[in-house]
């Protein structure tokens, strides 16, 4: 390039006569110095566990499986567990699903009449706490069931790496939340206070 940092019309005939090759060479170097290592002509190909790909539930499955975990899938196609007597999803969702969400349910419910105190303590964890993000919902015969999700936004992929970093963030946090509420509500939550 000139001085003045304009291309001239002999770099931009360059970069349009780079054959496929040349341009796989070039981007591949760039992911690598990215990942923390750079990458010379000749050089086998980047590792495809550093490179970023879409998420997708066969993925999950496979981390499922890797990690030992008893898992199911319900008439949806969704992929469900138990954790410490805990029910949790593992939902892809959005247009070109790219969105992950390790969604749980506390492993107990209670009546209407606990529900602003429930709410409160969802309140405040979500004031201190990043994730999950906490909720209680009314089902359609009144009782009350308190939820945990942690979502996040994949849409430029995901590594191996990242995945099984996101998915046991989900299943940690919300985890820890339903702990919380064992420990602040030891009595049964089907009898009004």
């Amino acid at each position: 390039m000139p001085d003045g940092g304009a291309s001239t019309r002999d770099d931009d005939e360059d970069e349009r006569d780079l054959d496929e090759d040349e341009l796989r060479d070039r981007i591949e170097g760039v992911l690598l110095r990215v990942a923390g290592g750079a990458r010379t002509p000749g050089q086998a190909p980047l590792d495809a566990t550093l490179v970023p790909t879409p998420l997708s539930r066969d993925r999950i499955t496979a981390w499922l499986g890797r990690s030992g975990f008893a898992y199911f899938t319900d008439s949806d196609g969704d992929l469900g567990g138990l954790w410490h007597g805990r029910l949790f999803y593992f939902l892809v969702l959005g247009d070109q699903d790219e969105v992950l969400q390790v969604r749980g349910q506390w492993n107990r419910d209670a009546t209407i009449e606990r529900l602003e105190e429930l709410l409160e303590a969802c309140n405040a964890w979500n004031a201190d706490h990043i994730w999950p993000k906490a909720y209680a919902r009314v089902r359609d015969d009144g009782s009350v069931v308190v939820c945990a999700d942690t979502t996040v936004d994949v849409e430029h992929g995901v590594t191996d790496d990242q995945l099984d970093q996101l998915l046991q963030c989900g299943l940690t946090t919300g985890s820890m939340f339903f702990d919380s509420l064992d420990a602040e509500y030891p009595d049964p939550l089907r009898s009004a206070p």
